[in-house]
């Protein structure tokens, strides 16, 4: 006869899923990284990480998104419905979770750069180049991409897929 309930003793449970929740964070602050480096590579009039160094609010602006984005992130794996009913090893490495991550990843960063350079062109009296004058500029607009990236992984944490 199958018993009702848990089969791992529920401290195992939670343990797991601490350990997915952290990995999750340590990856998705990589993929920030990374994509901080490809906007660099992508929009190369203007380098962020550069100018960004230069100003100490510029600094506090992108460390505010950069926790933003942690935040989005672990409060999206925190709030994924899970099912602990495959073997241990399964449930951190969910391929399915890190393709959605890879796929959004990829998606936010070519949607994110190519959205800018079609505003960029549709409006002319509003130079987006002018960015690379300020470490200020460069340092909003550096948060707002991690804010816009953190909401993409959150979303395909916690997406019904």
């Amino acid at each position: 006869m199958s018993e009702l309930g848990l089969v791992a003793p529920y401290w195992v449970i939670v343990l797991i899923w601490l350990a997915k929740v952290v990995l999750l964070a340590f990856v998705s602050a990589l993929l920030a990284w990374l994509g901080v480096r490809a906007l660099d590579a992508l929009t190369p009039h203007i380098p962020h990480r550069e100018r960004i160094g230069e100003d100490p609010v510029a600094v506090g602006i992108f460390i505010a998104g950069f926790f933003i984005l942690i935040g989005l992130v672990i409060h999206g794996a925190i709030s994924a419905l899970t099912a602990v009913t495959t073997p241990i090893i399964w449930y951190i490495f969910d391929f399915r979770t890190w393709g959605l991550l890879a796929i959004s990843f990829l998606v936010s960063l070519l949607v994110g750069v190519a959205i800018f350079y079609i505003i960029d062109w549709l409006t002319p009296r509003i130079p987006f180049a002018k960015i690379k004058e300020s470490p200020l500029a460069a340092g909003i607009h550096v948060f707002g991409y991690l804010v816009f990236f953190g909401l993409i992984l959150h979303a395909a944490l916690t997406g019904p897929l």
